[in-house]
Formats: structure tokens, sequence, C-alpha cells
């Protein structure tokens, strides 16, 4: 392999990390959040790390700790990790995963397919390499993993528990929710979650969550059935 080659794979995967850190900023806080909350809920420490390498997907872990801590049936459990990444499934059709030929590698880019990666790549269309986009998945993951660690080691040092800690998941919803509704297209969206939401407090008090989920996946593929078919005719007129 010339030198040549050597020093091009060096500088693509430079740039991956380099395009990872704006949104590694956000993931490493998070991270340590994560890493406090195991350790509150009563977790042993390697739950942290061990849970980012088995699931890697930052949302769905907080989450599951919650699952783990109440002895949630393993159903519901693997239930709710499907409907919560479903829309992963929609991620691999624009991401760039033809750059990546090698099967092994190809195998941890679609593992470590996560909204951040998107996002990146969706932002900067056309410029990416298998170093480049593989190195920014990798970073990605550190930047997760080292901040449930960092979290866990805080959380060893202090002296009692942090109360509201508990609100890390909800406050991360909650934030992503109000950034996705900046655009009048989206709020249809957030009507829909909140009725839907409303309707499974009233039908399932006992399983308000999972059966909210349910209803707000239904009521968004009738949404995008109602809003293909308008477009058609739109465009038929």
């Amino acid at each position: 392999m010339s030198d040549q080659v050597l020093s091009l794979r060096r500088a693509e995967a430079a740039a991956g990390v380099h395009m990872s850190l704006s949104a590694g900023l956000g993931m490493y806080p998070l991270g340590i959040a994560y890493g406090l909350l195991v350790l509150q809920a009563g977790l042993p420490w390697w739950v942290a790390p061990a849970l980012s390498i088995a699931a890697f997907a930052g949302s769905l872990e907080l989450l599951l700790v919650g699952l783990m801590v109440t002895a949630t049936p393993l159903a519901t459990i693997a239930l709710t990790t499907f409907l919560v990444n479903f829309r992963h499934v929609f991620y691999a059709f624009s991401f760039p995963l033809r750059v990546v030929r090698h099967p092994l590698a190809r195998s941890y880019s679609v593992y470590a397919l996560i909204d951040e990666a998107y996002a990146v790549t969706v932002a900067n269309p056309g410029v990416w390499s298998s170093w480049r986009l593989l190195s920014m998945q990798v970073a990605f993951q550190l930047y997760w993993v080292g901040g449930g660690l960092t979290g866990v080691v805080i959380g060893s040092l202090l002296p009692a528990q942090v109360a509201g800690l508990d609100f890390a998941l909800c406050a991360l919803f909650v934030t992503l929710t109000l950034d996705a509704c900046r655009t009048r297209r989206q709020v249809p969206s957030l009507l829909l979650a909140g009725m839907t939401f409303a309707a499974a407090l009233v039908v399932a008090p006992g399983s308000t969550l999972f059966v909210g989920l349910l209803l707000f996946v239904a009521a968004l593929i009738i949404r995008y059935a109602v809003t293909a078919r308008r477009d058609r005719g739109g465009v038929h007129a």
C-alpha cells in the first residue's frame, strides 16, 4: 500500500472525527447523565458500558435503565425497543452505507447508525468515504461510552444521589420534540403525539407508554398515507 493511499486514509479519518465534534459535544454530557442514572438506579456500574456497546442507542439506553429497575417483562422491553428504534429503518434509505464495502466494516456502520450520524451525513451529502464515515461513527460511540464511564466515576464519588437526575430522559425527549417542531409542517405530528398519549391515558392507564406508542405509530402511518396521496394528487392536477 502506497504512502499516498495511507495519507489519504488518515486525512479521511481525521475529517470524520472533525465532523463528529459538534454533535459529540452534546453526546458526552448526556452520556455522563446516563452513567449517573445507572448508579442512582442501583444497577452495577458495568451496565453503563455494557448497554452502550450492546445497544448503542442513547435514548433507548436511558429508557432501558428505568425498565430494568422496574423488572419490566422481556416482551415489553423488546417491543418498546422496536418502537423506539423503528425510525432507523428509514435512515437506511438515505444513509451513505454504499461507500463501506468491507463486510465487517459495513456491519459496524449499520450497528452504529444513530441519530447523530444520520443527521451529520444528511447535512453533508456527497463527501463521504468509508474511512470518513466509519471514523465518525467510532468517534460518536467513544463520546457516548466515555461519557457513561465518566458519569459512573462521578456517581461513585458523590456522597448522595442527585435529585431530579431521572428527569434526564424526559428532558431529552422534550428537547428533541421542540427541535423537531420548529417548522409548521411538523406541528401535526406534535398534535398527534398529544392526542394519542391522552387516548392511552384513558383506555390503558396501566400501560400508557406502550399503548401510546402503538397509537402514535399508527397515526403517523395514516398521516404519511394521507400526505402522500395528497401530494400525488397535486402532481397530477
